[in-house]
């Protein structure tokens, strides 16, 4: 059922609630006309790299998603689950409720402890596709999925089910390489095209997922290398709120020293299209894992640049926020 916040609601709230300075800048942006929250599904590889935690960390700070439920892809997915668990435990969000994908062998996780050493785990974890395929038969035409990790649970999804995926209302990645490789951030020396790490890890449903017509928002590398530097960390990990304080430490977890912020860039697409414009492309994945821009009848809507001082404007304040 739709979420709807008339003004009469928010009043209410507002009165009720102690944060009710934060409560009243949302309902001076919001106008008296009316809220709908965009219902949405991550899928994340969280564990391994830490830019997944900065992504769910802008979707619990939005009010304006409805976070259905967070799913994990890639390796061991249990572990992975219970370091969402925790994650979402800590922030008192622990309400959404966290799925796994089939598992696929060990994997090195930087920050495995996080959820194996938390009490906040949970023992087991319900499968992450027939979560997805309930929820999209449930919301016909209404849920965003984001998949910030390599596409096994799509995939799994799409062979299991394609009518039903198909009546989503579109899938954001972060995935791909256009036109710029790992280590091009557009003012620098160019690097070429080269096979992304979401996508590469599972070439096979990645090419189910072009070729489901399903509409396709895709963020890949040429717009998604951004640069967490020593001022904005600093910035975010002196806050002291429960969402920074987490981030914090699985970013020492992760124990090296500048993130890149791929994955956050999805989020920030569905709350803020404009800060990462796209273009109509036909792209084909192919067998090595390259996302080629081919003529053809369009099958993905691209964002081929972004300017990192406008996203760090709006990460930085949402997710830092008191």
């Amino acid at each position: 059922m739709t979420t709807i916040l008339n003004l009469s609601e928010l009043l209410g709230a507002f009165i009720m609630n102690r944060s009710w300075r934060r409560l009243l800048g949302w309902l001076l942006c919001l106008g008296s006309v009316g809220w709908t929250q965009e219902k949405v599904i991550i899928d994340t590889d969280i564990g391994d790299d830490v830019d997944d935690a900065f992504a769910l960390a802008l979707a619990v700070k939005s009010p304006e998603l409805q976070v259905l439920g967070i799913s994990t892809a890639f390796g061991e997915t249990d572990v992975r689950a219970k370091i969402v668990d925790r994650f979402l435990a800590e922030v008192g969000k622990s309400d959404i409720p966290v799925f796994a994908g089939k598992p696929a062998g060990k994997t090195p996780m930087s920050q495995r402890i996080y959820g194996e050493e938390g009490h906040f785990a949970k023992s087991s974890h319900a499968d992450a596709t027939d979560f997805l395929l309930q929820e999209i038969k449930k919301y016909p035409g209404e849920i965003t999925l984001i998949a910030i990790g390599p596409l096994m649970n799509v995939g799994e999804a799409i062979d299991r089910d394609a009518a039903a995926f198909r009546k989503l209302k579109r899938v954001v990645i972060m995935g791909g390489s256009i036109r710029r490789g790992y280590g091009d951030y557009g003012y620098n020396e160019h690097f070429p095209p080269s096979p992304e790490w979401n996508i590469l890890n599972d070439v096979k449903s990645a090419q189910k997922l072009f070729a489901s017509a399903v509409p396709l928002y895709v963020m890949p590398l040429d717009s998604t290398q951004l640069k967490l530097d020593e001022v904005k960390r600093a910035f975010l990990f002196t806050r002291g709120t429960p969402v920074t304080d987490q981030l914090a430490i699985l970013y020492h977890l992760w124990a090296q020293e500048t993130p890149t912020l791929f994955d956050p860039m999805t989020v920030t697409f569905v709350l803020k299209p404009e800060l990462c414009p796209v273009t109509a492309m036909h792209i084909r994945v192919d067998e090595k894992g390259y996302t080629r821009e081919e003529p053809g009848t369009p099958n993905a809507q691209v964002c081929l640049n972004s300017n990192p001082e406008d996203f760090f404007q709006f990460y930085l304040r949402r997710v830092g926020e008191r």
